[in-house]
């Protein structure tokens, strides 16, 4: 609010202004790699530490330090705001969000409770933190779209098809419709305190929106995920939206709202623009598999994004993922490095 990152790499390019140098970040760039990260978290449960605004702050200032990226990410997870309305869910090692019970039926869904008031206080609490610390490197708060979200809920857990998710989508519309609008509205309240407490931008995640044919992301899922990026239409913050497997439904993400659109590594971004229209700021979209990869490889796969991102106005790189635990921290480093030497 008193525009300390306005000028930053990120926002400008955010907005749609190329700068001299392309901004670089990498989503889960805090986290599991880093072995500052895995030494803090001895003792302490993942969601645990999302909720401890010293703990979250830390784990999500640490890839700044290290890596000299141009913008932090807040340390929390999707499932934060469902383990904060009441929902019994946790991260298990090695699987990911676990549901205690799948919500599947009309009654299910009816008996999900809601955010009480101040549950997200210890959200607002790291993101101001962490903000006090960042100074003029901005941060992007994050929340998982609901139909991800619901495709956990509905599961009970991951899934390579989300087939229960996808059944419950045609064979029971009005169920989908209230838990898809309990999810947008839990996730939407999640983004909105990560900004109301400082963060200058804002991210949507859809990790399994690449499961949905066109036609069903438009008359099951749109909706939802723009009623989530409203709960920060007001907010003068610029607004991303990020999915995995998303090619075929790129500019029916943007639609819902979306200034930046995130692009996974399946297809090149000058394609990406292609289908946007020429008209939307890009972030993307090293593959993840490339940084297992020696240098040299790694260093042309990156030169080949920015060159790609030249075709769309403005681009921030970034991964077509999250990184691989057992990715090389150095590794990082020096795609950040080489970025900011062009």
């Amino acid at each position: 609010m008193d525009g300390r990152t306005a000028d930053s790499a990120l926002i400008t390019t955010y907005r749609g202004t190329r700068g001299p140098v392309t901004p670089v970040w990498f989503m889960r760039q805090a986290g599991r790699s880093l072995p500052e990260y895995r030494a803090l978290r001895v003792g302490n449960q993942m969601l645990d530490a999302c909720l401890d605004p010293e703990l979250s702050s830390e784990i999500t200032l640490q890839p700044v330090r290290r890596h000299g990226v141009d913008s932090a990410i807040f340390f929390s997870d999707i499932v934060i705001p469902l383990k904060l309305a009441g929902v019994d869910v946790d991260i298990v090692p090695g699987r990911g969000p676990v549901l205690g019970k799948p919500i599947r039926t009309a009654a299910d869904v009816a008996a999900l409770p809601h955010l009480p008031a101040g549950a997200l206080s210890a959200v607002s609490a790291g993101v101001a933190r962490t903000v006090e610390q960042l100074g003029k490197t901005p941060l992007i708060g994050f929340a998982g779209a609901p139909f991800t979200l619901a495709a956990y809920l509905v599961e009970g857990g991951p899934s390579k098809e989300h087939l229960s998710a996808r059944t419950l989508m045609h064979a029971d519309p009005e169920t989908w419709h209230a838990l898809l609008n309990w999810a947008a509205d839990v996730t939407g309240a999640f983004l909105r305190a990560q900004v109301l407490a400082g963060a200058s931008a804002a991210q949507l995640f859809d990790s399994w929106v690449g499961s949905l044919s066109l036609a069903d992301y438009t008359s099951h899922v749109a909706a939802y995920s723009k009623r989530a990026l409203d709960a920060v239409a007001d907010l003068d913050v610029p607004k991303v939206h990020f999915g995995v497997g998303s090619g075929e439904v790129l500019p029916a993400m943007q639609a819902i709202g979306a200034d930046v659109m995130g692009v996974d590594w399946r297809i090149p971004l000058a394609e990406a623009n292609r289908r946007l229209g020429g008209t939307v700021p890009l972030q993307g979209n090293i593959d993840p598999a490339m940084l297992a990869a020696p240098w040299p490889v790694l260093e042309a796969h990156v030169l080949d994004v920015l060159e790609s991102g030249q075709a769309a106005p403005a681009h921030v790189l970034n991964l077509g993922h999250g990184v691989p635990p057992d990715t090389d921290p150095d590794q990082l480093t020096r795609i950040v490095d080489l970025v900011h030497s062009r």
